[in-house]
């Protein structure tokens, strides 16, 4: 899922796989549009796991204009995903998706990992 740094190599984001965390093809050229607009050409979609929520744990997205130093940072149909080490523990193996649906539309993680899941499907536990 992470490929080690080379020795020698400035301290930066490590570089993960699509093991980690995968877009499908509706979430990528929805990301890309929006990266573009926000002019972030390094740009990426941080995915969080947080305390809180229905059932103990929720997702936090948002664009950022390039990974922390010790983000795990993956690209997945050309964009990039910035996932923080604690989150990458409960993300593992998910895919995030994008739907243009009026009342569950916008972006859904789909996680192998969650054990129950709230009716709104923003919050899970493990």
């Amino acid at each position: 899922m992470i490929d080690p740094a080379p020795s020698g190599a400035p301290a930066g984001p490590k570089i993960g796989t699509e093991k980690l965390v995968r877009l499908s093809e509706e979430a990528a050229a929805h990301l890309q549009g929006l990266l573009k607009k926000k002019e972030y050409a390094e740009g990426a979609l941080k995915v969080s796991v947080v305390g809180g929520g229905c059932s103990g744990l929720q997702y936090q997205m948002e664009l950022v204009a390039g990974a922390g130093p010790r983000d795990i940072l993956v690209e997945s149909r050309g964009v990039r995903i910035s996932v923080d080490p604690k989150s990458a523990v409960f993300i593992s193996g998910s895919e995030v998706d994008f739907s243009t649906d009026l009342l569950k539309g916008g972006f859904r993680v789909t996680n192998p990992n969650a054990r129950a899941t709230c009716s709104c499907g923003d919050s899970f536990s493990t």
